[in-house]
């Protein structure tokens, strides 16, 4: 069975938000370059440390001496007010457009990823779990359940579509099928999915 078969079966999609419907590669670049250079950490290290994981652990595991909720603070003020080069990725749209029923799951705030839809043009869901009251983002499960609950779907009938492995973890360990996308990640860091494909593109 191809992954574009196991879409079509699911009986719901939870959709991560960046690098897998959004492009925001650039202004979370420049958001964690500056806790970098502030902390005197290695920027690249630190940007692929902090994808698919909320900003206050992060924080919190990479600067553990830091004012955690001051540092969180300033890369999400950062990261909201920096638009610049945000785009929808392939298939973004269409998928959106779909009758699909369909939640995003995010490791940013609310006000984040609603901003960055907008920015990439795609709408908002009426399903969008954030970081927001989460005690612990991905790759806790947590998210994933909570999505699949709101949506009235079985964790085991539904399909995670990632980009990093931290939500590809959270996505097996809610006991969903884990569709990963090589629009970040190398295939050796998406080991841990159940099928690989290109972007949204070739699934739709």
């Amino acid at each position: 069975m191809t992954p574009a078969d196991v879409l079509a079966r699911a009986d719901a999609l939870l959709v991560d938000l960046d690098g897998t419907l959004v492009d925001s590669a650039a202004p979370v670049r420049r958001a964690w370059d500056a806790f970098a250079a502030r902390h005197r950490l290695d920027g690249e290290a630190v940007r692929r440390f902090a994808q698919g994981r909320p900003s206050r652990e992060t924080v919190r595991l990479l600067a553990p001496d830091a004012d955690h909720d001051a540092e969180a603070a300033a890369v999400e003020d950062a990261e909201v007010h920096d638009t610049a080069g945000v785009s929808a990725l392939p298939g973004a749209a269409r998928l959106m457009a779909s009758d699909r029923r369909l939640a995003i799951v995010t490791s940013c705030s609310t006000a984040l990823a609603e901003t960055r839809l907008r920015a990439a043009g795609l709408p908002i869901p009426r399903v969008l779990v954030s970081s927001d009251g989460l005690e612990r983002g991905k790759p806790d499960p947590a998210c994933f359940v909570i999505a699949a609950r709101r949506l009235g779907a079985d964790p085991a009938r539904c399909v995670v579509l990632e980009d990093a492995p931290a939500g590809i973890l959270a996505g097996r360990a809610a006991g969903a099928t884990v569709i990963a996308l090589r629009t970040t990640h190398a295939d050796d860091e998406l080991r841990d999915a159940h099928a690989i494909a290109d972007d949204l593109s070739a699934l739709i």
